[in-house]
Order: C-alpha cells, then sequence, then structure tokens
C-alpha cells in the first residue's frame, strides 16, 4: 500500500513540475518567458494554434493537478488516523 501512495506521490510532483513549465512558457501579454522558447506563433511546434493548444493542456492538467491535491489529502488522512489508531491499541495492549 506505501509503495502505491509513493508512487502517486512521485506522479504527483513530476505533474507539479510539468504544469509550471506549460504555464511558463505561455506566451503572456509581455511575451515573456514563452518568446524565447516559441518565438512566434507561425513558428511554434503546434502550429498556429499553440496559444489555444496550451491554454487546454493547462487546463486539463490543473484539473489533474487539484484532484491529485483532494485524493493525496484524502490518503494521507487516513493513513494517519489508521497508524493513530494502531499506536493507540498497542498502548491499551501493553498497559
Amino acid at each position: 500500500m506505501t509503495f502505491v501512495y509513493y508512487l502517486f506521490l512521485f506522479l504527483f510532483l513530476f505533474l507539479t513540475a510539468l504544469l509550471c513549465f506549460i504555464i511558463l512558457i505561455q506566451e503572456s501579454k509581455s511575451s515573456g518567458l514563452g518568446a524565447s522558447f516559441g518565438g512566434e506563433a507561425s513558428d511554434s511546434l503546434f502550429g498556429t494554434s499553440t496559444p489555444e493548444v496550451l491554454k487546454k493542456v493547462t487546463g486539463w492538467l490543473s484539473f489533474i493537478f487539484l484532484a491529485g491535491c483532494v485524493v493525496l489529502s484524502v490518503w494521507t488522512g487516513a493513513m494517519g488516523r489508521a497508524k493513530s489508531k494502531n499506536s493507540i491499541t498497542t498502548e491499551f495492549i501493553e498497559q
């Protein structure tokens, strides 16, 4: 059970880094970091619709990120409750 938890946590951290990267390469109003990676929209990897593709990818990744936050929060809370329940039972048996 803990292996799956740590695997999910690793994937969540990877998703976080990927989401940060996708957000940073988007072209802002002042053509910040996005201009250094993509230049003009017509010369980009995805063609002329790069801003729309990046917006959709950002939207989906942010939805997955929020769902992962909820899942990890509930999972960590359940693990903490199980651990405290086991420690209380162990203390009661030892007395």
